[in-house]
């Protein structure tokens, strides 16, 4: 794959000449004619979601923690430790696939990506410091290295991007490019709903709170990479077989992760509604870029946690106006002055 240059004087800034991979720009940010005015609009979107993390309250649930089941501890550390896994290997591969992208109006969106990627991870930080009993908090950072479950789980979402980087091909750029949007469009969720779960009991509300804030940012990441795979569909090498094939290993070891760590042992979740779970949103994904469903039974066209969207609701409204994982970005739109923040 070329790597675009960080000014190039032959190029042309002219709309016709734009392209997301391949083109012939001058790498200069004119933003007052663009090609794909989605991604000016998009990248917008994701400015106005700046938040801080240090701005939510969480003191509260340092008592919650201490009084969650083992199972719940057990589950909360393990997938804090994944989470921030997920956020840590966005944060190193996303550069490599920005460095071929043309269209700087594409490029300026996967900037800000990296940078919400890499606050994302500042969150996690602050709930480990904040909540976590020091003791235990070296356990969380590196539950990978103890859990082979984990391990193998970050070696396999790893292994991917690192194929890419090793040989750098347009087939493998595909299949980076496939990888990123089944981390922001599949594996967060499981987590979230854990999340969602524990508040929907009055329990660990403060750090619900953040995850619904990285939740809101990780459907704009979803909706980038809506606009960018069947792009890419048109200009790399690939096949419909080779993308079901990556939804369904994809499926299989998330769910094969969540039944680990949160198995049947908490209270509104079970290994049945994690399998329904995540082959629903398989599907949901897999329509998103015009592909049929990998899962068409019926029980798998909806969520089984539908009951729990309503903690995703940034606007504090107690239920969404739509499917929170179908809704456009727009839906989620919050002030971007401080004052605001406080109301979360």
């Amino acid at each position: 794959m070329p790597i675009n240059p960080v000014f190039n004087p032959n190029g042309s800034d002219d709309t016709g000449n734009r392209l997301i991979w391949f083109g012939e720009t001058t790498n200069l940010m004119q933003l007052n004619d663009v090609r794909y005015s989605w991604a000016v609009s998009l990248y917008r979107q994701m400015r106005e979601n700046f938040w801080v993390p240090e701005k939510i309250d969480i003191t509260q649930d340092v008592t919650d923690y201490v009084n969650l089941t083992p199972e719940e501890q057990r589950a909360f550390d393990g997938i804090l430790s994944y989470l921030t896994f997920l956020d840590s290997v966005q944060t190193c591969n996303l550069p490599h696939l920005k460095n071929s992208i043309t269209a700087p109006e594409i490029a300026l969106c996967i900037a800000e990506q990296i940078s919400q990627e890499a606050m994302h991870n500042q969150s996690y930080q602050y709930i480990i410091e904040t909540v976590i009993p020091s003791g235990r908090r070296t356990q969380v950072y590196e539950y990978w290295r103890s859990d082979y479950v984990l391990k193998e789980r970050c070696e396999f979402i790893a292994g991917l991007y690192q194929k890419y980087v090793n040989n750098p091909t347009p087939e493998n750029y595909f299949i980076s490019l496939l990888a990123d949007y089944l981390l922001e469009g599949l594996y967060f969720y499981n987590g979230f709903i854990f999340f969602y779960n524990l508040s929907s009991r009055m329990l660990m509300s403060g750090s619900a709170d953040i995850f619904r804030m990285i939740n809101r940012d990780e459907l704009s990441h979803v909706r980038l990479y809506q606009k960018l795979i069947p792009e890419a569909m048109e200009v790399f090498p690939h096949s419909h077989e080779q993308i079901y094939e990556m939804f369904a290993l994809a499926v299989e070891h998330e769910y094969k992760w969540t039944t680990h760590i949160v198995g049947d042992d908490i209270l509104g979740i079970t290994a049945t509604s994690t399998e329904q779970y995540t082959k629903y949103l398989a599907n949901t994904r897999l329509k998103a870029i015009g592909l049929d469903a990998l899962f068409p039974e019926a029980i798998y066209k909806k969520s089984p946690y539908a009951h729990l969207e309503r903690f995703s609701d940034t606007k504090k409204e107690a239920n969404t106006k739509a499917n929170f994982f179908e809704a456009s970005v727009t839906s989620y739109v919050m002030s971007s002055s401080i004052e605001g923040w406080d109301d979360f």
